[in-house]
């Protein structure tokens, strides 16, 4: 059987209770924050480009990293060229 309980035992477990409670609410709040969430997103999708395009030891894929590098190339050369033709005409 276990001892009785005082009042003070029963109001001391409340307030810790209380504050555990808080603690945890606080942690959910930043957790669902949109900054929070964002910044994970981004972690995320940074790891998996780096992952597709880096090796273990951290050198470059060529393999894959020559084909985004030729397709940036052709996007920037589009633009440019798309931009020159507005400003002609």
């Amino acid at each position: 059987m276990s001892e009785a309980r005082t009042p003070a035992d029963i109001e001391a477990d409340i307030l810790s209770r209380r504050r555990d409670l808080a603690a945890t609410l606080d942690e959910i709040a930043v957790r669902v924050h949109p900054k929070t969430i964002a910044g994970d997103a981004k972690a995320k999708a940074t790891a998996a480009v780096r992952a597709q395009l880096v090796d273990a030891d951290g050198s470059p894929r060529l393999e894959r990293v020559i084909p985004v590098a030729l397709v940036a190339i052709a996007i920037v050369g589009g633009l440019y060229a798309l931009s020159t033709r507005r400003r002609r005409g």
